[in-house]
C-alpha cells in the first residue's frame, strides 16, 4: 500500500506540473458578429497524444501530435501550428454568431485542460433625426437620436463641437425586441448660443470606434460676429452706399440740367424781344409808322415762316 501511495503521489505532482506549463490565451476575447475568434493553446510537455477544441462542452475540432488536424465538418473552424512557436496551436472561429458565445476549451486528454471565454455582439446604426437646424441666438433646439439593433445594450452619448456632453444633460430610454437586441434613444436640449457641429455617438466594447451620425446647428444672430459673415455684411453695405450716391449724382445732374436749359431759354427769349422792339422802332420811323411787322408781302407762307421762326426761339 506504501508504494502505490507513493507512486499515486508521484502522478499526481506530475499531472500538477504538466498542468502548470499549459496556457490557453487570450482568458477572455469579444468579437463583433461575424468576426472571427482566435485562441492559442501552448504547452511545453511534447508527450501529449490529442489534443481536443470544445466549444460549450462539444468537441468540434481534434489534433493528432504525430498527424495533425484531423478532418473537420464545419468550415468555419481550423487550427494550424504557431510557426513562431512550435507545439502552440492556433485555433481559428471564423464568422461567429451569438449561438457561440461561452466557453472555449483546450483538452490535453489524459493530462490537462484549460478553458476560456468567448463573447459576441452586434453592432447596429446610429442615426439623429431630422436635418440640419437654423435658430435664433438664445432658443433652445430639441435633438432625438436612435441606436437600434444592437447586442448588447450599447453606451450611447453626445458631443456638441467635438465637446462631450454631461449625461446628466441629457435622458437615455432602452427597450429590448424578440431578437434579443436592443434600441436606445436619447433626447439632447441645445442652447443654440452659437453654429455647431451636434453629434450623437454609439458603441459597444468590441468596436475600436464608436459609430456616429451628426446634423448641424446654425444660429442666426451670430452672422454679425462670425469673420466672413462680418466680411460680407459690409461688402453688401459698400454696394448699397455705391448705388445710393450714384442716384444722387444722377438726379444733381438733372436738376442742373434743366436749370440750364431754363437759363438759356430765358436769355434768348430777351434777346428776341430786345431786337424786335429796336428793329421795329426803326423800320416805323423810316416809313413814316406805316410799318406792319405782322405784314409781309410774300403772303401765308412767309407768314408761316415767321410764326415758326417765334417758336424756335421760344423753345
Amino acid at each position: 500500500m506504501g508504494i502505490l501511495s507513493l507512486l499515486a503521489f508521484l502522478l499526481s505532482c506530475m499531472i500538477q506540473e504538466v498542468g502548470a506549463e499549459m496556457k490557453l490565451s487570450p482568458e477572455e476575447l469579444t468579437v463583433l458578429r461575424g468576426e472571427e475568434a482566435q485562441f492559442t493553446c501552448s504547452t511545453s510537455n511534447i508527450q501529449w497524444a490529442v489534443m481536443t477544441w470544445q466549444l460549450n462542452q462539444i468537441p468540434i475540432l481534434t489534433i493528432h501530435n504525430e498527424t495533425g488536424v484531423l478532418p473537420v465538418a464545419n468550415p468555419d473552424v481550423s487550427a494550424k501550428e504557431s510557426p513562431d512557436s512550435p507545439g502552440d496551436w492556433v485555433f481559428s472561429l471564423k464568422n461567429t454568431e451569438r449561438q457561440h458565445q461561452g466557453e472555449v476549451t483546450c483538452n490535453l486528454q489524459d493530462i490537462d485542460r484549460r478553458t476560456a471565454s468567448l463573447s459576441v455582439q452586434e453592432k447596429g446604426n446610429v442615426k439623429v433625426f431630422g436635418d440640419n437646424k437654423l435658430v435664433l441666438k438664445g432658443e433652445s433646439a430639441l435633438f432625438e437620436c436612435q441606436a437600434a439593433g444592437w447586442y448588447p445594450e450599447p453606451s450611447l452619448h453626445w458631443r456638441v463641437d467635438d465637446k462631450p456632453v454631461s449625461q446628466g444633460e441629457y435622458n437615455i430610454s432602452s427597450e429590448e425586441s424578440g431578437k434579443d437586441l436592443f434600441t436606445v434613444t436619447s433626447f439632447h436640449s441645445v442652447m443654440a448660443a452659437k453654429s455647431s457641429h451636434v453629434v450623437c455617438l454609439a458603441s459597444v466594447s468590441a468596436l475600436t470606434r464608436p459609430l456616429n451620425s451628426s446634423v448641424r446647428l446654425t444660429v442666426v444672430a451670430e452672422v454679425v460676429q462670425d469673420g466672413d459673415d462680418c466680411t460680407v455684411l459690409l461688402a453688401v453695405t459698400a454696394l448699397l452706399a455705391a448705388l445710393l450716391l450714384l442716384l444722387l449724382l444722377c438726379i444733381a445732374a438733372v436738376l442742373c440740367y434743366r436749370q440750364r436749359r431754363q437759363a438759356k431759354s430765358s436769355t434768348q427769349e430777351a434777346i428776341w424781344f430786345s431786337q424786335s422792339g429796336s428793329g421795329g422802332g426803326s423800320v416805323a420811323e423810316a416809313t413814316g409808322g406805316q410799318f406792319n411787322p405782322g405784314y409781309t408781302s410774300e403772303g401765308p407762307t412767309g407768314y408761316r415762316q415767321l410764326t415758326n421762326g417765334m417758336f424756335k426761339l421760344l423753345y
